[in-house]
């Protein structure tokens, strides 16, 4: 697991560096029900952006490697446009983390090159430990990840060994270990509604504003961690209010990691598919969009016809801690890339018995999931009563 300051050479120099401030939870132990968080700083590289003759010369280069070396290219909808652009020009894929996984899993490439977050290099290593998986920057993190370090949430886990513990993507091996199940935001819901008709309780972590959109749209009883995205957690309402009465024909567009407030005000709640989808369905030329930024490059791509815009996340009251962008997701650069192509720098491992402890909830959500696309909720449902409440912790 990361710590939150970790450290590496080609990103020592301090120029290339900036402060990120995340949440992390302290548990009061007299009270486990009570929680506060303390404000925690971590790092963030900033890479060079090349120019226009660099680019192309490193793209070019990419395509060589990934041909020489049977790599593919897995990149999240949230890093750079290029990184984006290049997955699916050399055969790979552009998507969330939850069609991240299931394409690294499948693919017949021995390499994967995952640009993204940790965690999503951990997973796919995870659910292809034969393979090797390379990352451009393993530094980069995730503030859900740094704020639910996996020895206080098994701590947490068991002081309530009554509830299965659903945990979202975002959060690192060793948290997933100790699961019952592993959820993106595409398929939470539709998890969660089928564990509460089974008449499980649930302990949810790491991302609070997802946890309490799930509970109130399910009626699950849930105990949910405290933690928040950076991103997502910054939206503000007022100014959001403002610019809506700019646009009043614009349709707000939300992930459910924003706030109970920007959820009430938006016309299409979803994961960063299901947003695209609503972009494409709605009876609308201007949407709002309130999710990190890289998404917007995949919906005018997809959409050139209509207007996306950034939900705000400052105003006159507020300071911009991300200002709409994950500064590890930006991370992610061509150069870097290229170098891990050539070298097999950055590679990711996971220890053996922890590959195994944590790849059964991953395999629950990918079995789960297949049913609902192939048969239909009732089928996925059937299989909620298979699962060994609180394997992860065995």
């Amino acid at each position: 697991m990361l710590t939150a300051l970790p450290t590496r050479s080609h990103s020592d120099h301090p120029a290339a560096r900036k402060t990120v401030e995340y949440e992390l939870p302290q548990w009061n132990q007299a009270l486990p029900q009570a929680t506060a968080c303390t404000t925690r700083h971590a790092w963030a590289r900033v890479p060079a952006e090349p120019a226009p003759a660099e680019r192309q010369r490193l793209k070019d280069r990419i395509r060589t490697e990934l041909a020489k070396r049977n790599a593919v290219m897995v990149s999240h909808f949230y890093v750079h446009p290029d990184l984006q652009d290049l997955a699916e020009e050399t055969g790979g894929i552009v998507s969330d983390s939850l069609e991240m996984a299931r394409f690294g899993r499948d693919h017949a490439a021995q390499t994967l090159v995952v640009s993204g977050v940790r965690f999503m290099g951990e997973t796919a290593k995870i659910l292809s430990p034969e393979k090797t998986v390379l990352m451009p920057d393993q530094d980069a993190t995730c503030s859900l990840d740094l704020g639910c370090p996996a020895a206080d949430f098994s701590a947490f886990c068991d002081l309530h060994p009554d509830r299965t513990v659903v945990v979202y993507a975002n959060t690192s091996a060793e948290v997933k270990a100790r699961a019952d199940w592993v959820v993106t935001s595409s398929c939470a819901l539709e998890v969660v509604a089928a564990l509460k008709e089974a008449g499980h309780k649930i302990l949810w972590a790491p991302d609070r504003h997802l946890g309490r959109y799930i509970q109130e749209q399910t009626g699950a009883d849930m105990l949910l961690w405290n933690g928040a995205c950076i991103v997502h957690d910054e939206f503000k309402a007022f100014e959001l209010q403002a610019l809506m009465q700019e646009h009043p024909g614009a349709r707000l567009l939300a992930h459910p990691e924003s706030s109970a407030e920007i959820v009430a005000m938006a016309h299409a709640v979803g994961s960063t598919s299901a947003i695209i989808q609503a972009a494409k369905t709605l009876d609308a030329q201007e949407f709002i969009v309130a999710t990190d930024n890289g998404l917007l490059h995949k919906l005018r791509q997809l959409l050139p016809h209509k207007r996306f815009m950034e939900a705000p996340t400052a105003g006159s009251s507020a300071t911009c801690k991300s200002c709409a962008h994950c500064p590890w997701m930006a991370m992610n650069g061509l150069a870097d890339v290229l170098r891990v192509l050539e070298t097999g720098d950055n590679a990711v491992h996971v220890p053996a018995d922890l590959v195994k402890r944590a790849r059964l909830p991953i395999d629950r959500m990918l079995g789960f999931t297949a049913a609902l696309k192939a048969q239909g909720r009732h089928a996925a449902a059937a299989l909620v009563p298979r699962l060994v409440p609180h394997l992860g912790a065995a």
